[in-house]
């Protein structure tokens, strides 16, 4: 029988990847509840007070997502 051994070493920049990736991936989720929260808080308002902002419910989603 024969054993291997694999000598695995991590360096500092695997380190570095792995925090950018962790930290990219939360900046992600946090720009996805900020566009979920102006999504529902458009999507409270009356046609009306839309009307007042020159938006109809067709454009809750784009503006929710690009802005103005």
């Amino acid at each position: 029988m024969s054993t291997l051994s694999i000598t695995h070493q991590t360096s500092p920049e695997f380190f570095s990847r792995v925090v950018r990736a962790v930290a990219s991936f939360f900046e992600a989720v946090g720009e996805g509840r900020q566009i979920a929260l102006r999504y529902d808080a458009l999507a409270r308002l009356s046609d009306t007070a839309l009307a007042a902002r020159g938006l109809t419910r067709n454009d809750i989603s784009r503006v929710a997502v690009h802005g103005r």
